[in-house]
């Protein structure tokens, strides 16, 4: 059975909604003229009838409070067909069949952790850890990926990942493909040297294997969980078999 993840309220209802602790980060931007342009054509496209998802623009932020962010996973946009995004960077609802780059991703934790690759697809075990699943656009249309791209969602997502890296205590960064490595100098200007940046190319089959850093055998899913554990002074890392 295929969840209905479309969004079929305005985005001014899902912002008004937004957890305390991301509020002023979402509503500085939407005072701005990137937040107004942006969410004037999410709701142009609404009204046209395109089909929009995810249903939970923000899931990311309401599953992984800003105080608790410990690592960060930065995807592009979300998936794009029926039944699949739901706000979480790379992750899909339970029942879901598994994409190609979480295959990987999954394929890669088991070599570097020797953790079961897991059937299922969906990550909310890791944002419950502290594991901020972001994309750095926010929407997209059925059937027709970066749709949504370059029309505002970008200026949201660089203040937030900018505002988690400055925010206290020292954080990992997973950086996988050049989407996400362009976003590396937000978090060396903002953190003062005081967080860990993993890059490697994307988990997409198209590059997992190729270099310069092949995604499979980066063994970042370990060393995020050393520096996270190391933070804590020597407590818990991450579990990324949840």
């Amino acid at each position: 059975m295929t969840v209905d993840n479309r969004l079929v309220e305005p985005l001014d209802a899902v912002l008004d909604r937004a957890p305390a602790d991301w509020r002023p980060v979402i509503e500085a931007w939407r005072a701005g003229p990137a937040g107004r342009q942006l969410i004037e054509f999410v709701e142009s496209r609404r009204r046209a009838g395109a089909v929009i998802y995810p249903a939970h623009v923000l899931a990311a932020l309401e599953r992984t409070p800003r105080a608790a962010v410990r690592a960060v996973i930065l995807g592009q946009d979300p998936y794009h067909g029926a039944g699949q995004a739901e706000g979480l960077a790379f992750s899909v609802p339970a029942g879901v069949a598994v994409p190609p780059s979480l295959r990987n991703m999954l394929a890669e934790l088991a070599r570097d952790l020797g953790i079961p690759r897991s059937t299922g697809g969906h990550l909310g075990g890791w944002a419950e850890q502290g594991v901020l699943l972001l994309n750095t656009v926010l929407t997209v249309e059925d059937g027709q990926p970066a749709s949504h791209a370059k029309r505002g969602w970008e200026s949201l997502t660089d203040a937030l990942i900018r505002t988690t890296a400055t925010d206290p205590g020292g954080k990992v960064y997973l950086l996988w493909g050049a989407h996400a490595q362009a976003k590396a100098p937000l978090i060396d200007a903002a953190g003062g040297g005081r967080h860990q940046v993993l890059a490697a190319n994307h988990p997409s089959p198209l590059s997992a294997r190729r270099p310069p850093v092949p995604f499979l055998g980066c063994g970042h899913f370990g060393r995020a969980r050393e520096f996270i554990a190391a933070q804590s002074g020597g407590g818990s890392g991450i579990d990324w078999g949840r």
